[in-house]
């Protein structure tokens, strides 16, 4: 398990270490309660200059040094700029973050530095070392801590308290999107002949990885995750789930619009869409469709969906 002396032993364990799914839950030593002073109300601790800044329906970040961008360490990062602005817009200062596909662990950085408690989750274990070399070895800071775990999504519900978490903040695996050799399409010219060519970018043929299903029961797998998440949200705590939309043989697969749906259907409610507009990072698109078949570069996209828990009714 990926965070060893933090644990409230509730039960059994199963014999790899991780909590037994009929009889125990395993829960983190984990703060979620806010440190700072703003009213009760208040749902962040932003001025109101920072607030008129955020609510822009179209975000535009830089990577910093900081940022993982080398694809051979893993692929698929979002900068840590966009990791703090949904952390600052729906949290306090001492609040707790959840990132269920925590990749490279992102989040957790960005948590950190924005003084929030937050717990990631990945089957890698790689990659749960790699949140851990990216924390400097520090899983404390300013009171917080920020802890990687590594275990399936679908068990988080055996670590986190109901009623704990004000942000769940994601980027989980497009189905098995990426899971085909790439042809670097949205390259130009002698770009696309790159080390990436012929690459599958999948991040492992773990059966238990979201990566390797086809959309359909991708779908059905999210929509039980996210079940299972729902209930450690605080009412009106925030659910952030980056994904773009993508082309399968010359079709436009609309991930954003099945993960809408999923999630609406276990008790979520749709607050915002959020555009974060990539053009300022991506070099030298190569043309598609030209001169007959107009397609918008997926690449120069991506959405972020804003959902809530809702008041009981």
């Amino acid at each position: 398990m990926g965070a060893s002396g933090g644990v409230s032993d509730l039960g059994r364990r199963s014999t790899d270490g991780r909590p037994d799914r009929e009889t125990s839950r395993c829960y983190l030593d984990v703060a979620h309660e806010r440190t700072c002073d703003c009213p009760p109300k208040h749902l962040n601790c932003l001025t109101a200059k920072e607030w008129l800044k955020a609510q822009i329906g179209v975000w535009r970040f830089y990577y910093e040094g900081r940022d993982v961008r080398d694809k051979d360490v893993h692929h698929a990062t979002f900068p840590i700029a966009l990791a703090r602005r949904c952390i600052d817009l729906f949290t306090h200062r001492g609040e707790l973050v959840l990132d269920p596909f925590v990749g490279s662990g992102t989040t957790l950085v960005a948590a950190r530095d924005a003084e929030r408690n937050a717990v990631g989750f990945d089957l890698n274990q790689k990659y749960v070392q790699l949140c851990r070399e990216r924390l400097d070895g520090r899983e404390e800071s300013n009171g917080c801590r920020q802890i990687p775990v590594c275990d399936d999504a679908r068990n988080i519900d055996r670590y986190i308290r109901p009623d704990t978490v004000k942000l769940i903040l994601t980027s989980p695996p497009y189905a098995n999107l990426l899971n085909r050799r790439r042809k670097n399409k949205s390259r130009r010219g002698d770009q696309r002949a790159n080390e990436q060519l012929g690459r599958i970018e999948q991040y492992s043929q773990d059966p238990r990885d979201l990566g390797t299903l086809a959309l359909d029961e991708y779908t059905e797998e999210m929509k039980a995750i996210f079940e299972r998440l729902l209930p450690l949200l605080k009412v009106k705590g925030h659910c952030v789930v980056n994904v773009p939309d993508m082309w399968w043989e010359d079709g436009r697969v609309t991930i954003h619009v099945s993960l809408i749906e999923a999630l609406r259907e276990v008790g979520y409610e749709l607050r915002n869409v959020i555009i974060w507009d990539r053009t300022n990072i991506v070099n030298r698109v190569g043309i598609f469709g030209w001169p007959s078949n107009y397609i918008t570069m997926g690449v120069t996209f991506e959405y972020l969906l804003d959902f809530w828990r809702p008041e009981p009714d």
